[in-house]
C-alpha cells in the first residue's frame, strides 16, 4: 500500500513537469510521423512478397515496428532527464526520505511510460486516415505490449545513467545500445526476409518477440502463439529491468 502511494506521489509530480512543458511530446511524435508519411507509401511493393497487396496491409506491417521504435529509442533516452536530477542533488535528497526506492523508479518510467503511449496514439490516429485497419481488442493488447516495453526500457536507461561516470558517455552507450536492438527486431520490415543466419540472431533480442507479437494482433491474429510469446518475454524482461534499476536507486548515487 505505501509503494503504490509512494508511486502515485512521484507519479503526479513527474506528470506535472511534463505538463508545463508538452513541446517534448510533440517533438517526439514529429520523426515517426515523417517515416510514415514519407517511407510507409514505398512498402507496398517491398512487402508484396509477404501478401501485402494493398497500402493497409502494408501499414499492418510496419506500423507495429515504427511503435517499437518509439518506445525503443524514446524509452532508451529517459535517462537524460534523470542526469539533470543527479546533478541538482534531488535524487540523493529523495533518498533520505521515507519515500520507497522502488517508487522513485516507477513513479518516474510510468510518467514516461504514458508520454509514449500519448505518442503511440496520435501515430495510429494519423495512420487510421492513412488506410490502417485495426480492431479494438487487437490495437488494447498491442498498446498493453507498447507500455511494457516503454517501462522496460526506461527502466534500463535509468540504470545506466546511474552507472556512468560521466554525463558525455551517455549518449554514446544508449545509441550503441538501441541501434543494433531496433535493426534485429526488425522494426523496419520484417525478418522473415532476412538471411536465415540473422534471423537466428533476431531470436535472442526479446523486442523481436514484441515487434512479431504486436505484428500479429495488428494483423487481427490475436490467437496467434507470437501474442503471448511476445508478452511473457517483455513481461519477464521488465521485470528484471524495473529490479535491476531500483537496486542502483536504493544504492548507487553518482
Amino acid at each position: 500500500m505505501k509503494l503504490a502511494r509512494d508511486t502515485w506521489l512521484v507519479f503526479q509530480r513527474q506528470l506535472l513537469l511534463m505538463w508545463r512543458t508538452p513541446v517534448w511530446i510533440a517533438v517526439g511524435v514529429i520523426q515517426p510521423v515523417f517515416y510514415l508519411l514519407l517511407f510507409a507509401p514505398l512498402l507496398k511493393k517491398v512487402l508484396a512478397p509477404m501478401g501485402a497487396t494493398t497500402y493497409a496491409e502494408a501499414y499492418q506491417i510496419y506500423v507495429p515496428g515504427l511503435l517499437a521504435v518509439l518506445c525503443i529509442f524514446g524509452g532508451l533516452y529517459t535517462g537524460f532527464g534523470l542526469l539533470g536530477e543527479l546533478r541538482a542533488g534531488i535524487i540523493e535528497r529523495a533518498r533520505v526520505t521515507p519515500v520507497s526506492r522502488l517508487a522513485l523508479l516507477l513513479g518516474r518510467a510510468l510518467r514516461e511510460t504514458v508520454a509514449l503511449l500519448v505518442q503511440a496514439v496520435i501515430i495510429t490516429l494519423i495512420a487510421l486516415a492513412f488506410g490502417l485497419r485495426v480492431g479494438p481488442v487487437d490495437l488494447l493488447l498491442a498498446y498493453l505490449l507498447l507500455g511494457l516495453l516503454a517501462l522496460m526500457t526506461s527502466a534500463i536507461s535509468y540504470g545506466i545513467a546511474l552507472l556512468l561516470p560521466a554525463d558525455e558517455a551517455m549518449a554514446p552507450v544508449v545509441n550503441t545500445i538501441a541501434q543494433p536492438i531496433a535493426l534485429l527486431s526488425g522494426v523496419l520490415l520484417p525478418l522473415a526476409l532476412a538471411p536465415v543466419w540473422l534471423q537466428s540472431m533476431a531470436k535472442w533480442n526479446p523486442f523481436y518477440w514484441a515487434v512479431e507479437g504486436m505484428r500479429a494482433l495488428f494483423s487481427g491474429h490475436v490467437g496467434d502463439s507470437a501474442v503471448w510469446q511476445g508478452l511473457l518475454v517483455v513481461v519477464v524482461m521488465t521485470v528484471a529491468a524495473v529490479y535491476w534499476s531500483a537496486r542502483l536507486f536504493s544504492t548507487r548515487v553518482r
